[in-house]
């Protein structure tokens, strides 16, 4: 790994756009381009910001010399990825739960201690987040979204469903064809918008 290629994993892994790195450092954004692709070298005042900011030493940016990580620390950044991965897998579970006791019982009480489920997994995410300033890889962002926003959007689109054409029911998981195509539709529209709006934050 060569320069270039720890700037950007640093700032990837950060979370953050060259755009927002650039303004970090106090440079254009084409300039951060240029490091990253090995077409330039940053100054050492700037080698300097970055560090700082990324909380590393300026012998890791510029030579790959790992600094020596405190056990505390490393501790920290597991729990924080575990946590990350276990608050998608809750609020997986609580899908899932939601549609298997609404199937059964039909009412809105059934699906309540799925919400609980899911609530855990969202307390969890940002429980990771405080623990370590390493944010969530992309695929833990979008599927979180799609599974938070599942039951919402099948909801408020059932009912749109009822009001227009009395078909569909308030429910977890579509029911009916207008239901069902209404569902689809917003649900693709919200999958589209966050694909993009996460993609652009790691660019």
């Amino acid at each position: 790994m060569n320069m270039a290629d720890r700037i950007q994993y640093l700032r990837k892994t950060k979370g953050i756009s060259q755009e927002e790195l650039a303004d970090k450092v106090g440079v254009s954004r084409q300039a951060v381009s240029k490091w990253e692709s090995e077409q330039s070298t940053p100054e050492l005042e700037k080698v300097i910001i970055m560090s700082d900011y990324f909380g590393v030493t300026t012998d890791y940016i510029l030579k790959g010399i790992e600094p020596v990580v405190d056990k505390e620390q490393k501790n920290r950044e597991f729990a924080s990825k575990v946590l990350y991965i276990s608050s998608t897998a809750f609020i997986a579970i609580g899908l899932f739960c939601a549609f298997a006791e609404w199937y059964e019982k039909q009412t809105m009480e059934a699906i309540l201690g799925a919400i609980i489920i899911q609530v855990v997994g969202i307390v969890g995410y940002f429980i990771a987040r405080i623990l370590s300033e390493e944010k969530a890889p992309f695929y833990v962002n979008w599927l979180n979204i799609i599974g938070i926003a599942f039951m919402p959007t099948s909801m408020a689109t059932g009912f749109i469903s009822l009001l227009i054409f009395k078909q569909g029911w308030v429910a977890p998981y579509p029911i009916e064809i207008f239901h069902t195509l209404n569902f689809i539709l917003v649900l693709f529209v919200i999958l589209i918008t966050s694909y993009i709006i996460l993609k652009k934050q790691i660019k």
